[in-house]
């Protein structure tokens, strides 16, 4: 197993160099004196755009100024984000932890109800359980997460006003960037517990529920199907048969035996889901207004920022890459017979 993660994470590099060096390409359509307007913050600079270019190389070929960009990049320089008015490396540091709050309470809620919703949906196949299951996860499937993510926010904030948009209250934020709140992981619903504070801790996980039930939905429904899916697969097979012939309880057949085999795709789609949340999820941050690094990465689309689209590609590219690493060592843990190739 070891040759084999060595090896996947030897074509790391290969995948963010093909990435990021297509993406510097395309950013060449535009004309030198347009990117030189982009380094530009006084106005009356403008008239020493060549003076710009020749500074930063702007005429070189494309493989010089994506060297220059490299090279940076390896020291962890990726450039200055007009954008975000900061460096690239410290955007990333600053927006990713929300992001990443808000993926990872996603990923438990699809994973547990897209789970079991599948099993019971197959266990009692044909039956009300069976059609309730498959008519929310094609409503769930069908519905576009634009026009979902919109409604819950006019019924639970507009309307009842639970669920504010955000990543937290005003309060929250003089909190946190008072003296007395001591930063240990960058995570705010970690951070708030270690400096006892439940308030911030509340405040925070209110401003989760209605993006994170909202990414939960679209990706739960893909959920059930495949979860339903492999189990109905599982449950037809001949060790199932056997297992009930020689009188074990139903409950141990669905969930002891065929359930950890029916789980395995599961895995595979959950670690997709995951990066892509992690890689931000843009229409939902930006409906919910939450400083995530999706957010971040539209904003400096929109304005034109080079620097932060590159950087916000190249983590994407590397999370995208350990993710899908991640997910084929995870079918060792659940099922020994599955080795990955040496």
């Amino acid at each position: 197993m070891l040759r084999y993660i060595l090896r996947r994470l030897l074509l790391l590099p290969l995948v963010v160099l093909g990435v990021t060096f297509l993406l510097f390409l395309l950013t060449q359509r535009l004309s030198p004196e347009m990117r030189a307007s982009l380094y530009i913050k006084d106005p009356r600079q403008m008239g020493a755009l060549e003076e710009v270019i020749q500074k930063y190389g702007l005429r070189d070929n494309v493989f010089k100024q994506y060297g220059r960009w490299l090279s940076g990049a390896l020291t962890g320089d990726l450039g200055y984000s007009h954008s975000a008015n900061m460096p690239v490396a410290r955007a990333i540091k600053e927006y990713l932890p929300a992001t990443v709050q808000l993926a990872v309470v996603t990923i438990v809620l699809v994973v547990f109800f897209g789970v079991w919703f599948g099993t019971v949906s197959a266990v009692k196949k044909d039956k009300w359980q069976d059609v309730c299951a498959r008519l929310l996860s094609v409503g769930g499937f069908s519905l576009p997460i634009f026009v979902l993510g919109l409604l819950l926010l006019m019924v639970f904030y507009g309307k009842l006003g639970w669920f504010p948009p955000g990543g937290y209250s005003i309060t929250t934020d003089v909190i946190i960037h008072s003296p007395s709140f001591h930063t240990y992981t960058g995570f705010l619903l970690i951070d708030s517990l270690l400096n006892g504070n439940i308030g911030v801790f509340w405040d925070v996980a209110r401003h989760l529920v209605l993006p994170a039930v909202t990414l939960c939905i679209g990706s739960f429904a893909l959920m059930v199907r495949v979860m339903r899916s492999s189990m109905l697969e599982e449950l037809g097979k001949d060790y199932v048969r056997t297992a009930r012939a020689k009188g074990l309880a139903e409950s141990a057949v669905v969930y002891r035996h065929a359930g950890k085999n029916a789980v395995i795709p599961v895995i595979t789609l959950a670690g997709i889901q995951f990066i892509r949340l992690l890689g931000g999820t843009v229409i939902v941050e930006t409906i919910f207004d939450y400083p995530g690094i999706g957010r971040f990465g539209v904003t400096a689309a929109q304005q034109l920022d080079i620097a932060g689209i590159m950087g916000f590609s190249l983590m994407v590219a590397v999370l995208f890459v350990l993710g899908n690493l991640l997910s084929d060592i995870l079918y060792t843990a659940v099922d020994p017979r599955i080795k990955l190739h040496e």
